[in-house]
């Protein structure tokens, strides 16, 4: 999307608060300055009905899912979602689209003005209001400018304390839980679940994605706490029984399960079998939340999903060969996109090109990718931390050769020249702003 003026200077207004994407630290987590924000600005987060969603892996496939079924539904409908690729108003959109122009400003006009005009006092704060706390209230003032029906927000880290979670949802949906950004969230699995079940509402029904054993026992004793009855996917569906097909850039698949009659039948270009997982979980949380829905307007919705640089397929003539761009930068999900590469390539003779962030376990991450032909290592860009030594050490302990470029942008155009030579698909994965550096440069 094009960006006016007067939104390119709200974004460098933003930019003047603290960021914690670009400068993590602890201890700068609570909700009285969001809570504070609401109540000045006349409470834009209950404006519409709304879905919340959490997790480690597949959060913001499944937000795109609900609320692309919603659109089908008839439903003007929000998505918030994090991060972004481009532009950071492709964080706050409709379903499909962006919302218009004039909702955007006349939202950022009314944030910036009441925050100038504020004191510390007036905003409950005891730190300053952060990027993030900013950028969300951004989110529900544009979705009250812009009159939808309907919001799905995903949360931006762990749960409990996100800026997200001043909301209170129809049915509140969470998504795989691992090990993640343990320095914030706690270093057990245990605590983990903890952090991201804190956004389980009292009364409000849970939707959670098949989880391990003692994730499922913490989510199964808060929801139980709070009086809110709690739905896992794998007891409504065979995910055994799943099936899947791929041509011209696009996957076929069935849902079976007990949720529905009939099997759900989907054609997504949204890739993979962790996107049919996602698909089966976004159909649930929909069926709860609004159980008169139709299956066939569920089917068009999960069709119609779509959100980039998950397993994105970039197969254009002027870039001579094939190109998948995947943020994976979990354990799962990592290993999920390598395995959907394997289906759709057959191999993995194909060049790598591979950053993550420092909180990272890249040491459980790199044997992954052993089986591919020519890796480089680099870094995520400049606005996440990372340790590209760490990552050559992680690679080196999993025999896997590789280059490394500290260089980020020699890194990009030096993959990806490789793979022109060879003739063969780059891949390139482990960060959401390493796929972000990869389209700018290479313009795709």
């Amino acid at each position: 999307m094009m960006i006016s003026e007067k939104l390119k200077d709200f974004e460098n207004w933003l930019d003047g608060f603290l960021n914690f994407e670009k400068l993590p630290q602890k201890n700068m987590f609570w909700l009285e300055a969001m809570e504070s924000l609401c109540a000045g600005l006349n409470h834009p987060e209950i404006f519409a009905p709304c879905i919340h969603v959490a997790g480690s892996k597949g959060k913001g496939s499944v937000s795109q899912m609900i609320a692309s079924i919603l659109d089908a539904a008839g439903c003007k409908t929000a998505l918030y979602t994090s991060p972004h690729i481009q532009s950071i108003f492709e964080r706050a959109t409709l379903a499909h689209s962006p919302l218009k122009e004039k909702s955007y400003e006349d939202a950022a006009d009314e944030l910036r003005s009441f925050i100038e005009k504020s004191t510390v006092s007036d905003l409950s704060a005891s730190r300053p209001l952060t990027w993030f706390e900013l950028l969300t209230m951004f989110a529900f003032l544009s979705f009250r400018k812009e009159g939808v029906d309907w919001s799905v927000f995903e949360v931006g880290l762990g749960g409990r304390l996100d800026a997200t979670n001043v909301i209170t949802p129809r049915v509140s949906v969470i998504t795989p839980i691992e090990e993640e950004h343990t320095e914030f969230l706690g270093d057990t699995l245990e605590k983990i679940a903890g952090e991201k079940g804190g956004i389980i509402k009292r009364g409000i029904p849970v939707v959670s994605s098949a989880q391990s054993e003692e994730v499922r026992a913490v989510l199964t004793k808060i929801a139980t706490e709070k009086g809110s009855p709690i739905y896992f996917a794998d007891d409504f569906f065979e995910f055994d029984k799943f099936t899947r097909s791929y041509e011209h850039g696009f996957m076929s698949s069935m849902i079976f399960g007990k949720a529905f009659p009939r099997a759900l039948k989907i054609r997504m270009k949204m890739l993979g079998k962790l996107q049919v997982e996602n698909a089966a979980l976004a159909a649930l949380a929909i069926r709860t939340a609004l159980p008169k829905l139709s299956r066939r307007t569920i089917e068009l919705g999960l069709s119609a999903s779509f959100l980039p640089a998950r397993f994105e397929l970039i197969e254009k003539k002027k870039l001579e060969i094939p190109v998948i761009l995947d943020g994976a930068h979990t354990l799962n999900s990592v290993k999920a996109s390598v395995e959907t590469f394997c289906e759709i390539f057959g191999n993995t003779d194909a060049v790598l090109l591979f950053a993550c962030a420092a909180d990272k376990n890249v040491r459980k991450i790199a044997p992954v990718f052993s089986g591919f032909s020519h890796v480089f290592l680099t870094r995520p860009g400049e606005n996440k931390k990372s340790d590209l030594g760490e990552a050559q050490m992680a690679f080196s302990l999993a025999e896997i050769d590789f280059t490394a470029e500290r260089n980020y942008k020699i890194a990009i155009k030096t993959a990806f020249k490789t793979a022109v030579r060879l003739k063969k698909p780059l891949f390139v994965t482990g960060s959401f702003y390493l796929v972000a550096e990869v389209k700018k440069i290479l313009s795709i």
